[in-house]
């Protein structure tokens, strides 16, 4: 089996309400992790450590989550070959555009995986794909998810076409 962890890290603890459901999916899929507080900015050596060591230490993945300025991800990306997924958090005059351009405009050569602003549920899935990649009962529960995705849009067409039928329209 392969290393089925994730290494979090967020910016502040701040970002705990974004990545809320991060962890509930990780957990939802049976993926252990890890949950570290580093800045870009304030403590440097301490996100590049956690970085450099990650794979030895049996990480799949590490899922950055920062706002304004962002460059968390960037400097984790820069320190590891496992891949990296941006969570770029909302907040500051821009309400997250700003970090998430820091999180996606990446140099060539330090890609970055990003989510959408706010996507912390997101970047827990796609580690958790990533993972399945060579974990089988992670891509099954994963597929079991996908279906309950599909039934839960039949089942609003067909909340829909009640309420249409009892409109009279």
């Amino acid at each position: 089996m392969a290393n089925n962890k994730v290494m979090v890290i967020m910016g502040s603890d701040s970002d705990f309400p974004v990545m809320e459901g991060c962890f509930k999916n990780l957990k939802k899929f049976g993926v252990d992790y890890e949950v570290h507080i580093a800045s870009a900015h304030r403590s440097p050596e301490k996100a590049s450590t956690l970085a450099r060591d990650a794979r030895d230490n049996g990480f799949s993945a590490i899922i950055a989550a920062a706002g304004l300025a962002a460059h968390l991800a960037g400097v984790l990306a820069s320190n590891t070959i496992l891949p990296v997924i941006g969570v770029p958090c909302k907040g500051g005059a821009l309400n997250g555009v700003d970090a998430l351009y820091a999180t996606v405009q990446m140099p060539s050569g330090i890609p970055v995986a990003t989510v959408a602003i706010d996507g912390g549920a997101n970047a827990a899935i796609l580690a958790c794909e990533i993972i399945a990649l060579k974990d089988d009962e992670v891509a099954s529960k994963l597929l079991d998810y996908k279906k309950e995705l599909a039934s839960s849009v039949d089942a609003k067409e067909v909340k829909l076409n009640d309420k249409l039928k009892e409109a009279g329209l």
